[in-house]
């Protein structure tokens, strides 16, 4: 379970108090959560090392997603924009792992997830302009079919989750693991404690 466009220390200790098992931090300036890593970096190598620290980019250059993936206070990255595979197979070369989002469109994204370069995909809603952190919800019936069809894939599934409906899109999709955002805010920049424990719960109770 991810919680993401985290950008303070507060919401993260809170976020991990619920159980969340990786944190996403927005890196992308076009992004209303987004924050400069470097300015951030001390609090985050201070997290505990259990959770997974998640850098999330959108066509970043390169070396520059070289240089966030081997920061000391990431441990892993998330391409969320139109990144080809060639991008992801050289930072594969690297030996760096990293998670490529999609946004669902049609049966077109399941052969974009098996061609990917990873098998950790990110299944996010389809909204004409954006990125990501829309609050749009995915389309699970296409997750739910993709999940099927590519079973070594770790499919996590994104898009318009929230408390009251994350258990059956987990019953639905089956999922290796779901990821939050605008469900769980108070507002953009800034988590709700009793929405982060309520979704938290409810994805225990659905299994995911």
């Amino acid at each position: 379970m991810k919680i993401c466009g985290i950008t303070n220390p507060v919401d993260a200790l809170a976020a991990i108090a619920c159980g969340a098992d990786a944190l996403g931090f927005n890196l992308f300036p076009g992004s209303k959560r987004h924050i400069v890593l470097d300015e951030h970096a001390t609090w985050l190598r201070a997290l505990p090392p259990f959770v997974t620290r998640v850098a999330v980019l959108v066509n970043a250059p390169l070396d520059e997603a070289r240089r966030i993936a081997a920061h000391p206070a990431i441990d892993i990255v998330q391409l969320h924009g139109d990144e080809d595979a060639a991008y992801g197979e050289a930072l594969a070369r690297d030996g760096r792992p990293f998670i490529k989002a999609l946004r669902v469109r049609g049966h077109e994204t399941l052969a974009a997830a098996a061609a990917c370069g990873t098998p950790h995909v990110l299944l996010d809603a389809h909204v004409p302009g954006e990125f990501g952190g829309t609050g749009a919800l995915a389309d699970l019936d296409l997750a739910a079919e993709l999940v099927r069809a590519q079973p070594r894939l770790h499919v996590i599934l994104a898009g318009g989750l929230h408390a009251g409906n994350v258990a059956d899109a987990i019953a639905r999709v089956q999922p290796f693991a779901v990821d939050v955002a605008s469900g769980v805010e108070a507002e953009p920049r800034r988590k709700d404690a009793e929405k982060m424990q309520a979704f938290c719960g409810a994805v225990r109770g659905g299994g995911g």
